[in-house]
């Protein structure tokens, strides 16, 4: 007699890994959050448990730490190949050494490169990227889309020269219908560097796109707190879109299981969507060899940059999107070395003027610095950018054009001569200099960065300044330099905490 017996198949599932916005960030912070090492464990533990697993970036793998500063992506490109990565997209930080380091560096990845949005057509990136790829899982067809953030005002044009763009909305609704109808995918997802705000809007104006996977706002899209920041929103037919990011500097990793078995009754509600913190809970013989044997000749070079104290910080330089003391102390000196700048050009033409006032751009500041001693690493590493130092004269036209754009944005650093009114809400109500209005009529002298000057980071009203001044060396170094000054003069690094863009209290003062 043969003994019958029933077998129950396990169900088959998909599990994509994703990770947006980790700015170079190879070693653990301060708190031990973050580094490549301990991201690699929890991948391969993962891949280890799972049969079908996928790594997905969204983009801004660079920029942000002195790897990438000084060896230009040779860190980067490399560990995205030892980390396993599958399909990835650009950022905008990709961009930031120009077109021919960028298609350099990214033909060396073995991950899928992804962009439906971007013509590289002319470029040194031609051919590299391809709008969508399909993955064939467990009887199932996989379709992914790159989408990418528009870079007018927000990418250098000198560094993405002959890239032409076309809406983001428009190509994702196109390739997502034509992954679902044409080639008749059972599931489409959407990676993007668009930022949150522009990862809802797709959502809410798609029919097709069951996932998006994103990047570039920093937000870190909590399945447990949906209010805060919802993680399903519905698209044009009301049905549920899976929308997810995992913040930045690579602190977490995003992890999504789809049951493969039952794709076609499910929806993305019910897809498991989870966030998994990267610690210092692998013990270091857990940690990929290879990745340590391939880092160790780098951070040996940066030991000696790490290690050379320059200064003293006062109080800790926090690098957040409130204004405070490092928004402040920023664009001091930029004062402090315009006026220096300009009493050099004076002594040969009398007629140069004073400086005015500085801008600078909070998103030129990368890293907080803690109270205590300042390595020049550090200073390095917090002005990554390979930005120049530029005085120009401006209408007052365009200066409070330019003020009233950086107040919508919650602030820019300016110089401590400038006081912005605000109605509490982002409006400018008016703008002073040494407590004189600016007037739209008169012609004023600034300092700034060149990418602020060119009229990026959307403060395009800078663009028609003249430029009468403009250093040939990065600004860190007078950063620095002004670091090693403020040390011989006994003085630390400190600006005060007070807000330069200050909330109206005209009604307050009529109230009484």
């Amino acid at each position: 007699m043969i003994a019958s017996a029933s077998f129950a198949l396990a169900a088959r599932d998909l599990v994509i890994l994703h990770t947006n916005d980790t700015h170079s960030l190879i070693d653990p912070d301060r708190d031990g959050a973050g580094g490549v090492l301990q991201r690699k464990a929890i991948i391969d533990s993962v891949r280890k448990a799972e049969k079908d697993v996928l790594l997905i970036d969204a983009g801004d793998k660079v920029q942000g730490t002195l790897y990438f500063k000084f060896f230009k992506g040779d860190v980067d490109y490399p560990l995205q190949n030892l980390l396993g990565v599958d399909i990835s997209i650009l950022g905008n930080h990709e961009f930031d050494n120009g077109m021919q380091l960028l298609a350099k560096n990214e033909a060396t990845q073995k991950a899928e490169l992804l962009s439906a949005n971007y013509d590289f057509t002319g470029t040194p990136a031609e051919g590299l990227f391809k709008p969508y790829t399909i993955r064939k899982i467990g009887g199932r067809k996989i379709g992914f889309i790159g989408l990418n953030v528009d870079p007018e005002a927000l990418i250098a044009e000198k560094t993405r020269e002959g890239v032409k763009y076309t809406d983001f909305i428009a190509e994702g609704n196109k390739w997502a219908e034509y992954l679902k109808d044409k080639k008749k995918c059972d599931l489409v997802v959407a990676v993007t560097h668009v930022g949150y705000s522009g990862d809802k809007e797709l959502a809410r104006k798609s029919k097709d796109i069951d996932i998006i996977i994103g990047g570039h706002s920093h937000t870190l899209v909590d399945p447990d707190a949906p209010d805060k920041t919802p993680h399903l929103i519905n698209n044009a037919e009301g049905r549920p879109v899976l929308v997810v990011q995992c913040g930045k500097s690579g602190k977490y990793v995003g992890q999504i299981r789809v049951g493969l078995d039952n794709l076609k009754s499910e929806t993305p509600a019910d897809f498991d969507y989870s966030l998994i913190p990267v610690s210092d809970r692998f013990p270091a013989e857990k940690l990929d060899g290879k990745i340590k044997a391939f880092l160790a000749p780098y951070t040996a070079a940066l030991d000696s940059v790490s290690n050379d104290i320059i200064g003293y910080a006062a109080c800790d330089m926090l690098n957040n999107k409130s204004q405070g003391e490092f928004h402040n102390w920023i664009a001091d000196f930029g004062a402090w070395y315009g006026g220096l700048k300009l009493d050099s050009l004076r002594k040969i033409n009398p007629d140069v003027p004073e400086l005015d006032l500085a801008i600078m751009n909070a998103g030129g500041i990368r890293n907080s610095i803690p109270q205590g001693k300042v390595s020049r690493g550090q200073i390095l590493s917090a002005f990554p950018f390979n930005n120049k130092f530029v005085v120009m004269e401006i209408s007052g036209k365009d200066l409070l054009e330019t003020l009233k754009i950086a107040s919508s944005q919650g602030g820019q650093p300016v110089s401590n001569s400038v006081r912005v009114v605000t109605d509490g809400n982002g409006n400018m109500l008016r703008a002073m200099i040494d407590m004189e209005e600016i007037d739209p009529a008169k012609t004023y002298t600034l300092g700034t960065i060149d990418y602020l000057a060119w009229g990026n980071d959307y403060l395009t009203p800078l663009a028609n300044g003249k430029w009468i001044y403009s250093d040939d060396i990065e600004v860190c170094a007078p950063l620095v330099r002004y670091m090693k000054l403020l040390s011989q003069l006994g003085l630390p690094m400190d600006a005060s905490p007070r807000p330069r863009y200050v909330e109206d209290i005209t009604p307050e003062v009529e109230a009484r």
